[in-house]
């Protein structure tokens, strides 16, 4: 195995890992909730009163803020190993995966275990040890069978 030398940002993932860390303490301090997105998404799908706005601005604000980075920045175009089924199957795995378990990775991952909370340790160990062990099985079982 080898190290991809460039791709390998760590600079750049600190800062990133910083800016999210800061936003969803943010969100919680001004708000009182979690910054889980599936749970952020999911409260538009029966929403209450006074509750629809804030969800919506903080979704555009996810669409948005790539878009005002890429003026200033020269966009980084992903590659992505996977076909369209490999995507769809995966997109659908995580979301019965955010149901079962109760939130989302942002959720869990990041807000949860801030707060400390065991059932996001659970869950993230849980989402975190499944992935490896798919992407495993895929790369190195199945692909080469």
């Amino acid at each position: 195995m080898t190290l991809d030398t460039f791709h390998f940002t760590p600079g750049m993932s600190l800062l990133g890992g910083l800016l999210i860390g800061t936003a969803s303490a943010l969100f919680i301090l001004a708000n009182g909730r979690i910054a889980g997105i599936s749970g952020i998404l999911g409260g538009l799908l029966r929403p209450t009163s006074g509750d629809v706005m804030w969800r919506l601005a903080f979704l555009l604000g996810l669409i948005v803020a790539p878009a005002v980075l890429a003026a200033f920045v020269a966009p980084v175009i992903p590659t992505i190993d996977a076909g369209p089924t490999t995507l769809i199957v995966a997109g659908l795995l995580v979301g019965i995966g955010t149901r079962y378990g109760g939130g989302c990775t942002s959720g869990h991952g990041i807000c949860g275990l801030s707060r400390l909370s065991p059932r996001s340790l659970i869950a993230t160990l849980a989402f975190m040890g499944s992935g490896m062990a798919i992407v495993f099985a895929m790369r190195h079982l199945l692909i080469n069978a």
